[in-house]
């Protein structure tokens, strides 16, 4: 979420996400709702971590999970394939961290 909302342009991210600093530039509005909606799936998951019934927390951090991983094989499908190994697989591990500890 920093890094899209708030260091789109800055040469670490740039190298992370492979841009140039024309593209980085041009599309820096489109980088800051990515990031936005990445704060809102932290948010989904940090609510399930403290939520009251660990039962339904359980269910909710499955749900913000399922859609990270979603997303990264949507982008990995539209955009860029290592968009699943830097997105999808830290969602997978993490749900799967959730299922079975």
């Amino acid at each position: 979420m920093v890094m899209e909302m708030f260091m789109w342009t800055r040469p670490r991210t740039m190298k992370t996400f492979n841009l140039t600093p024309e593209f980085a530039r041009s599309t820096k509005s489109l980088a800051a709702n990515q990031g936005l909606y990445n704060g809102f799936l932290a948010a989904g998951l940090i609510w399930g971590l403290v939520y009251p019934d660990a039962a339904v927390g359980q269910h909710i951090q499955i749900f913000f999970l399922a859609c990270v991983i979603i997303a990264a094989l949507y982008g990995g499908a539209t955009s860029s394939r290592s968009i699943i190994i830097k997105q999808g697989l830290p969602a997978i591990i993490a749900l799967l961290l959730v299922l079975f500890l």
